[in-house]
């Protein structure tokens, strides 16, 4: 048995009635959370029948773990970046994802995973290839997976229904559940009416969720039409795979019909906003959704579409892309964006997480409050007012850099920001060689595009 206190701190927990705690604690007991509450130097600790770990949080901030709910595994950041995205896929991602091998795949996922975690997230939802290579990061590096293949018609050579029923059966639950496999959908134009109901008869015999992308451009959208006389949303709902256990991406360019149906099933929507602001596709119907009663969590895409895995700045992005489309300041408030990056997140995946409550999930990470004067200035009192401006900083001032501390299923993954579990530096050369070796198979890409 392990036990983890944190003290003399600021604890955010983002429960449901904005419990805030300045100074508190937190108590974490093996995989969950124990306790939390007001701290004082005359605080007497329980007798505990194990190791315990205690954590000086002054100048910390305590609050629950990043959701990355639409995430990929990334190999090319940077490269072809002046590309849209129909041309991007063909010239640049499906291209250098069918040159990955289950060795290079491990290397790239350990590189994304360690990202990840570096900028606070502790999940995430990574539809990707070589399965066991992703499970092997994950328990290499102590961030929590859901990973899924990219299912598609076997002529565009990426992955089959089989492929991830096999990879489910070998890796669903390891590392004590914090492992679990999906089915992944790649998207409409790599599918068909036949594929897609198999993947909805797959879901329920397995009992598991799908991880697709749904909508994110308008040509998808005239793609579909075309072949099949219906919108996507429409088509996967007739397919049986909408549902409380369905994330779908993106969804930029959806009609009313469709948002009826996301809301009616329970499906939840993952929100990219800067990949799809990057690749030039729109701004979704966030607050339609919201009056539909969608489950909205966020995700930063793949690097290659994002540059980026840090979850502080696509809270941002989501906040002003609201305001600035809807010409409106009120909207995407920062205790609404964080829950998006929580708690939303962790429900869309079934995970009890997302919130610092006792008896959830110790996903947990601690920001330094003094890192590069971002949370400055920063009240002591009234806690309230201080309780604001640290959702203020952290929604709209702060980057991922801010992250010292990650714990995962109640064990420090990260600390003093270095990843635990890796030789960071190692995989940061590998990362280097694999994509100088992989750039010869990859189409030569122009710097500009022409006029």
């Amino acid at each position: 048995m392990t036990r983890i206190i944190i003290q003399n701190t600021t604890v955010l927990t983002l429960d449901d009635d904005n419990t805030f705690y300045y100074p508190g604690t937190i108590e974490i007991r093996n995989d969950k959370i124990f306790s939390i509450g007001d701290w004082a130097r005359d605080t007497i600790l329980d007798e505990y029948d194990g190791e315990t770990t205690i954590i000086d949080g002054t100048d910390k901030l305590v609050m629950p773990g990043l959701v990355d709910l639409h995430f990929h595994t990334s190999v090319a950041k940077g490269y072809g970046d002046n590309l849209p995205l129909w041309e991007f896929l063909d010239r640049i991602w499906y291209p250098s994802i069918r040159a990955l091998t289950p060795e290079t795949c491990l290397t790239a996922a350990l590189h994304s995973y360690i990202t990840a975690l570096k900028s606070g997230t502790t999940t995430v939802n990574d539809m990707y290839r070589h399965l066991d290579s992703l499970a092997s990061a994950a328990l290499q590096t102590g961030i929590r997976a859901v990973i899924s293949n990219n299912i598609a018609l076997p002529e565009h050579m990426l992955d089959s229904v089989d492929d991830n029923v096999q990879a489910f059966k070998r890796n669903n639950n390891k590392g004590n559940g914090r492992i679990k496999v999906w089915l992944g959908l790649e998207w409409m134009p790599l599918s068909d009416e036949p594929l897609l109901a198999e993947i909805g008869r797959v879901k329920k015999e397995l009992g598991t969720g799908v991880h697709i992308h749904l909508c994110e451009s308008r040509t998808e959208i005239a793609d579909s039409m075309k072949r099949f006389g219906k919108r996507p949303v429409e088509m996967v709902y007739e397919a049986g795979i909408l549902g409380p256990d369905c994330v779908a991406a993106h969804c930029v360019h959806l009609s009313d019909n469709e948002i009826r149906l996301l809301g009616e099933t329970g499906t939840s929507f993952s929100h990219n906003a800067g990949s799809n602001a990057k690749l030039g596709n729109g701004v979704a119907r966030v607050q339609d959704m919201l009056k539909a009663g969608i489950n909205i969590g966020l995700g930063v895409d793949a690097c290659e579409c994002h540059n980026s895995t840090d979850m502080f700045e696509e809270m941002k992005i989501t906040s002003y892309m609201q305001r600035a489309t809807m010409e409106d300041a009120s909207l995407g408030q920062p205790s609404q964006i964080l829950r998006m990056g929580t708690s939303n997140g962790a429900k869309a995946l079934g995970i009890d997480a997302g919130m610092l409550v006792a008896g959830k999930k110790a996903d947990v990470i601690l920001l330094d409050l003094k890192k590069d004067m971002m949370f400055t200035p920063l009240l002591k009192e009234p806690k309230e007012e201080r309780r604001r401006m640290l959702e203020s900083h952290l929604v709209f001032g702060c980057n991922g850099s801010g992250v010292d501390t990650v714990i995962v299923d109640g064990r420090i993954v990260m600390e003093g920001r270095k990843v635990l579990g890796v030789d960071e530096e190692n995989v940061r050369q590998e990362m280097d060689l694999l994509f100088r070796n992989l750039i010869d198979s990859i189409p030569k890409v122009t710097v500009e595009r022409e006029k």
